[in-house]
């Protein structure tokens, strides 16, 4: 191989992906090591470290393609037509999906958005959100929600993690669960946009 090549990453099988997932579980990202993957997987460490295998290469291969998955789920909404609410609610609905095709993932640890996406590239999910309530709210589509960022982290955790549940342990069907975890999110981010501070409950006169 010459200077100019680039080393290609070893590849992750579905055999390895299922052990790191179950180590995930059982560990969580900070215990995750070669070596227990490798017993879980029924491998040799030795073997997995020849093709090249690493702690960063296992969790880079389930980390980055859902952060790919989501890039690509989100690009053709953030570039459509259509008021903020609209794009919001097909944004939230895409997160369900992205959701769904990584469910063991998510299953086994709630830390996998929290991940870097690649090396030093730090987590970046709430952007298209914080666009779609910031465009809702310019266009009287949405109320305004006070603090964006906020708003944008509530609204993704309270899609993603209801609907993880609803799929993974009560096996809803995915358009069901899909439908009534947006609505009622959404319901929430248009009917009580920001809360104020809790206080003395003034009288009637």
């Amino acid at each position: 191989m010459n200077a100019t090549e680039t080393k290609q990453a070893p590849v992750v099988d579905e055999e390895l992906r299922r052990a790191t997932i179950d180590v995930l579980r059982e560990r969580g990202f900070s215990g995750l090591t070669l070596e227990r993957v490798a017993e879980v997987s029924g491998r040799a460490r030795s073997t997995l470290w020849r093709q090249g295998h690493s702690q960063e290469v296992l969790i880079g291969a389930l980390v980055g393609e859902l952060a790919e998955d989501f890039r690509e789920t989100m690009y053709p909404i953030l570039t459509s037509a259509g008021s903020g609410r609209e794009r919001l609610i097909r944004g939230l609905e895409g997160l369900c999906g992205v959701a769904d095709r990584h469910l063991p993932l998510l299953l086994a640890t709630d830390e996998a958005f929290h991940q870097d996406t690649a090396p030093g590239v730090p987590p970046d999910y709430l952007h298209p959100f914080i666009q779609f309530l910031r465009e809702g709210a310019g266009d009287g589509s949405l109320p305004e929600t006070g603090d964006v960022v906020r708003a944008a982290d509530l609204a993704f955790n309270m899609v993603a993690w209801p609907y993880v549940h609803l799929r993974g342990r009560h096996e809803w069907p995915a358009e069901e669960a899909t439908r009534h975890v947006v609505g009622v999110v959404l319901g929430g981010i248009a009917g009580a946009a920001s809360p104020q501070p809790a206080g003395r409950r003034k009288e009637p006169t």
